[in-house]
């Protein structure tokens, strides 16, 4: 007998809202979804991939990252309030952008130093390139930080000669800060990025399709990404066409992901299948542990999805008025996940607490203690703004619910 308190004809109703709104009229090249509740997988749906497909999960990799991160505060070995120099000692005398254009520019000093916890919270003052949102983005574009094929290394000595949007703690922006968080990985660790990951969390939780890059057979199974240049946020490359229909960008028999990539991104590098993902995920649930390993303490995983932008400030409050992988208004930010603070001001159904992130190939997930539920949405389409599938499901999900 199920013990999810799940109702399975509700569930089963959102394979169909799926496939009518966005399969059959080729808006998604195909959608995976599992439902878990009370530690039992309630729903499970693979329409058009395989059930051993592996996604490219971009920024969901950005909560396994601040994992890592956070297992090595566990061990003592920094502070969250520790300036960031004290690791990337180029980085003591960074300035942050007042005005001008990416060739003739003023800077000042910050208020203060970047910390830690400024670069778990997207409060660093750093920003992505592609985004276009001021001048220093362009001055990213130029130097080749929006699009990097460094080293970690050398992708952090190039962001020290570059300025900060604003004074870090004052405001929230997406950026590469996660990305960052992997070089102080291998700083403070003393391994490589892939090699820490491997064995402190992907082989503890048995997620043994979940790395940097898919070789051999594995190779694939990796689906192939589209996308739909007129919905980017971000424009129409140039030779796109104009339409809303989607076109292939990246196939996994012929793709960069074969191959171990020099730029070991912690920020969206990662590949992952939906059997991984869901390990990760239940190994939060849990408290930090799965199978008898643990990755994590169960009360460091609290503090990590509590708001922790400061005077309890929502992202609508804090946040750059541009795109990121969550809505504003009513959700909060921890280390690494997004957290709902207010559901009737997020305008979503869901439980305070509640945290989450998504991927740029609209990949989704989010955890919910307080009703022990797990949602986890793979596709390859990006950008992940095109379509509100995220909205969408949580009314039926949660509306599957019956005890």
């Amino acid at each position: 007998m199920s013990t999810t308190g799940m109702d399975s004809g509700r569930l089963s109703a959102i394979d169909n809202f799926v496939k009518t709104n966005y399969l059959d009229s080729e808006k998604y090249p195909g959608f995976s979804l599992l439902v878990s509740r009370n530690g039992e997988i309630a729903h499970r749906s693979d329409q058009g991939y395989a059930d051993d497909a592996m996604f490219r999960i971009y920024s969901m990799s950005k909560p396994i990252t601040s994992i890592a991160l956070m297992q090595l505060y566990e061990k003592g070995l920094f502070q969250l309030n520790d300036p960031v120099h004290r690791f990337i000692p180029a980085w003591e005398d960074l300035r942050v952008w007042i005005d001008g254009t990416p060739s003739n520019f003023h800077t000042t000093t910050p208020d203060r130093p970047m910390e830690v916890r400024d670069l778990l919270t997207h409060t660093s003052g750093l920003t992505y390139g592609w985004m276009q949102r001021t001048p220093v983005d362009a001055m990213y574009r130029r130097q080749g930080i929006s699009s990097p094929k460094a080293s970690l290394e050398d992708f952090c000595a190039g962001l020290a000669d570059l300025p900060l949007m604003f004074s870090p703690g004052t405001q929230w922006a997406y950026s590469v800060a996660t990305d960052v968080i992997g070089r102080l990985v291998e700083i403070i660790s003393g391994q490589p990025f892939d090699e820490y990951l491997a064995e402190n969390i992907f082989g503890p939780l048995g997620m043994t399709d979940t790395g940097f890059w898919a070789e051999g057979d594995k190779a694939e199974r990796v689906a192939p990404l589209y996308t739909v240049p007129s919905l980017s946020p971000f424009g129409v490359p140039e030779g796109a066409e104009g339409d809303d229909m989607f076109m292939l960008d990246d196939s996994g028999s012929n793709s960069p992901v074969r191959t171990k990539p020099t730029f070991l991104s912690g920020g969206g590098g990662l590949l992952s299948t939906m059997h991984d993902y869901h390990r990760f995920c239940s190994a939060l649930l849990r408290g930090g542990e799965l199978d008898g390993n643990r990755i994590i303490g169960p009360r460091t995983l609290v503090y990590m999805t509590q708001n922790h932008l400061s005077t309890g400030s929502d992202l609508a409050s804090m946040g750059q008025p541009t795109f990121s992988e969550s809505n504003y208004e009513g959700i909060g930010f921890g280390l690494g996940f997004s957290v709902v603070l207010d559901s009737s001001r997020a305008a979503v159904i869901g439980s305070p607490g509640a945290y989450a992130w998504g991927g740029a190939a609209s990949t989704l997930f989010w955890i919910d203690p307080a009703e022990q539920l797990i949602v986890i949405g793979m596709t390859q389409l990006m950008p992940s703004s095109a379509y509100p599938i995220r909205d969408e499901l949580k009314p039926m999900v949660y509306g599957a619910i019956t005890d």
